[in-house]
């Protein structure tokens, strides 16, 4: 980026392709990492902290970017894959100084960071935090908002001092568009304060949905800082089985008290996926299939599969039974998958285009039976029946991978090659 080229705002750069100098991506950006220093002088940007497809995260000295330009990041030069490792002295911008309370120095007025700016320094391959936009007012979702305002970086104070119940409101808007497991890793690699603190704003069902996908250990610490109506919520949100496995790492004396605090409803399936053994089909399965009376027809299940809310594997067939139509059913009579539904008319009635071949799961399979159901009949989800023929609920293929993989595969990479070597931070 040349001098005098535009201020290029953070809160821009999330999320941003990163290309080598042959113009194949080789990740996107996911934050980035300064050094504050004495007095008021403008902090040092280091690097960036680069996503890879592999999700390991890796440092980027600033000394190899030639370009951040169109959306995208332009660097030169081997890549060291080495994984990113704050060190003491550095501070994330986006996950550390975003919502921050500070002062102006001229009036002491408190103010709320909503971004910072960066540049390049003339002349050099140094860059450098130079602005700071802020509002007025300690602000907050709920609050009516202040004035905003772009001040250079000399004018304010406070970030080198610790911030209890640091907001989070402008850290989640530059990762508003990321998938629940992507928000997961960003929520992985921040500080247990900051972890807390981004979890807090999340509404109940996104907080569900990316404690799905956070390792255990993150489950239980961020679980055991809401409060219990709070966490209630949360796992009512969170598909059964997910609650059911987060629940059973808890002592018994906290897993009954959030029980009892959850709706009957929710808390009955939970305590009814608990009480089979979790490698099982039955401690894998979910409770909330799509079940249909065989007097439905097409129309009605392609209804029924659009719902927003289903995960793909879900939605890929429904499952016809005899009332009642919750878990556990009455009769399970067959399964309809996707594409049956849409070769046949609207009016077709289900009872008519079963698949009833397919024999479906007992509660007790183990999971090296499970896994070879579905490697055998390329399947991506499959009903759970009981001995008196009544559906359980169904195991999807994702389950089924998260139990077969190793323990911490959510706070590991693939195996990539370590190549080249970089000095600096990270």
């Amino acid at each position: 980026m040349a001098a005098g080229a535009p201020k290029i705002f953070v809160s821009h750069l999330s999320g941003i392709p990163v290309f080598d100098p042959n113009g194949d991506q080789v990740g996107r950006v996911r934050d980035l990492v300064t050094i504050l220093r004495v007095g008021r002088k403008p902090p040092r940007l280091l690097g960036l902290v680069v996503e890879l497809a592999t999700r390991r995260r890796i440092f980027l000295p600033m000394t190899r970017v030639t370009g951040i330009e169109s959306g995208q990041v332009i660097t030169t030069g081997v890549l060291n894959v080495r994984r990113f490792e704050q060190r003491p002295t550095e501070r994330l911008v986006l996950g550390e100084m975003l919502d921050r309370r500070v002062h102006l120095v001229e009036t002491g007025e408190e103010v709320t960071v909503l971004d910072v700016s960066v540049r390049q320094l003339p002349a050099r391959r140094d860059w450098e935090i130079d602005r700071v936009f802020v509002r007025k007012g300690k602000g907050g979702t709920f609050r009516r908002k202040g004035e905003t305002l772009t001040v250079d970086w000399t004018t304010v104070d406070g970030f080198s001092l610790e911030e209890h119940g640091q907001g989070a409101e402008n850290l989640l808007a530059t990762f508003e568009q990321l998938r629940p497991a992507d928000l997961a890793n960003v929520l992985h690699h921040l500080s247990p304060k900051r972890r807390a603190e981004v979890a807090a704003a999340l509404d109940d069902d996104r907080l569900a949905d990316v404690l799905e996908e956070l390792p255990e250990d993150d489950q239980i610490e961020i679980l055991g800082k809401l409060k219990e109506e709070r966490a209630a919520d949360v796992l009512e949100a969170m598909d059964p089985d997910d609650a059911a496995d987060l629940l059973a790492e808890l002592p018994e004396e906290d897993k009954e008290r959030l029980l009892t605090l959850m709706q009957p409803d929710d808390a009955a399936d939970v305590r009814r996926l608990m009480a089979y053994e979790e490698r099982t089909a039955g401690g894998l399965m979910t409770t909330e299939p799509i079940v249909l009376r065989p007097d439905a027809t097409v129309a009605d299940a392609l209804a029924r599969v659009r719902q927003q809310d289903l995960s793909p594997a879900l939605a890929a067939q429904v499952y016809v039974c005899r009332p009642p139509d919750e878990t556990p059913t009455g009769k399970y009579l067959g399964t309809v998958h996707f594409q049956r539904l849409l070769r046949d008319p609207p009016y077709t009635l289900v009872g008519s285009i079963l698949d009833d071949d397919l024999q479906p799961l007992a509660p007790g399979a183990a999971l090296p039976t499970v896994a070879g159901f579905f490697a055998a009949y390329d399947m991506v989800a499959a009903p759970v029946v009981d001995e008196g023929g009544a559906l359980l609920g169904a195991v999807t293929v994702d389950d089924v991978l998260d139990h077969m993989l190793p323990d911490d595969w959510r706070e590991t990479e693939f195996h990539l090659e370590e190549e080249g070597a970089d000095d600096g931070g990270g």
